[in-house]
């Protein structure tokens, strides 16, 4: 077995030492680390330097996360991959604890784990996100074993932080590695696939310290919203018969992601744009919700202002 890590690198100077140690200090050592630096314009690659002997480092022009880790499976030459992000650490027994999994449940493909948040100063924000979103329970018995289901689960919540995964390099190649056309929900879609032709795992140990920050925060967006539509389509493209198997209707999927996406231009006041992704909503699932979305969204925007103070009236009493 030899393990290879991908580091993709964008502007990474400030953090990107610490993440490169946190592999290096593994009481269970990977075989190389291999940073893939994807255009940076600052002194990223002047601190690589110090890490010339050890770390096979490769620059290109600034094309995305998802390019770059493509780029680092690509230059690898061991048969695991393990995925760390620049500002972001491992947990000293990361790569031991993975072993162990796969040592007792061979035919596991994916192993990930819990991850703990901290900010810019090491601070910790979130203990355990597993328990933060009231799983660590069900992966505690699980106890490393493969996840039944494991399909149905991610849709439902993605529950595998791409900084914890090792996964079989001939797996993520099979599988097509990640999407470069969306920059949003584009780990969902791997693991999504992955987790539906191969048995996964996610391990209730903390294996990362994930640093927020500014600069990856998380927030709601036209476009974040636009991607995980296409995601939604994706998955149902490829694990429809999968997913009517573990209790999910393929159509439901793709109908939720759009309401999702309308609801966000309602709220916004976008009712045009609104009204059309109710709109395919409701075209995939017909529910009374979709349909009395879709009904305000024709409103005059006058009534809708006015129904929503009512609303926030009724809310305050």
């Amino acid at each position: 077995m030899k393990i290879s890590a991908v580091i993709p690198a964008y502007n990474s100077a400030t953090f990107i030492r610490a993440a490169i140690e946190s592999i290096q200090a593994q009481t269970s050592k990977v075989d190389e680390i291999i940073v893939v630096d994807d255009g940076s314009t600052d002194n990223t690659e002047q601190v690589l330097k110090t890490f010339a002997h050890t770390v096979i480092y490769h620059k290109q022009a600034n094309q995305g996360p998802s390019a770059a880790r493509n780029k680092g499976i690509e230059l690898a030459s061991g048969d695991w991959i393990a995925f760390l992000d620049a500002d972001d650490q491992w947990t000293v027994d990361k790569t031991t604890k993975q072993i162990q999994a796969l040592q007792t449940n061979p035919e596991l493909h994916l192993i990930a784990g819990d991850m703990t948040e901290i900010d810019n100063d090491d601070q910790l924000l979130t203990q355990s996100v597993l328990a933060k979103h009231k799983m660590l329970d069900y992966f505690q018995q699980l106890a490393g074993k493969p996840i039944p289901n494991a399909l149905a689960a991610l849709v439902k919540k993605n529950f595998i932080p791409t900084g914890t995964v090792l996964v079989k390099r001939q797996t993520l190649l099979e599988a097509g590695m990640f999407n470069t056309e969306i920059r949003y929900g584009e780990d969902l879609e791997l693991w999504a696939k992955i987790a539906t032709f191969h048995a996964v795992t996610c391990l209730p140990d903390i294996l990362m310290l994930r640093r927020q920050h500014g600069n990856n925060a998380t927030q709601a967006s036209e476009g974040m919203l636009i991607d995980l539509t296409k995601v939604a389509e994706s998955i149902r493209n490829f694990a429809a018969p999968q997913l009517t198997a573990q209790g999910i209707s393929p159509n439901s999927l793709v109908a939720e992601a759009q309401w999702t996406l309308g609801y966000w231009y309602f709220s916004g006041g976008n009712y045009a744009k609104a009204r059309e992704a109710f709109k395919k909503s409701l075209s995939q699932d017909f529910t009374l919700t979709n349909l009395l979305y879709l009904i305000f969204s024709i409103l005059p925007a006058s009534l809708i202002n006015a129904l929503r103070i009512i609303k926030q009236k009724f809310a305050k009493s």
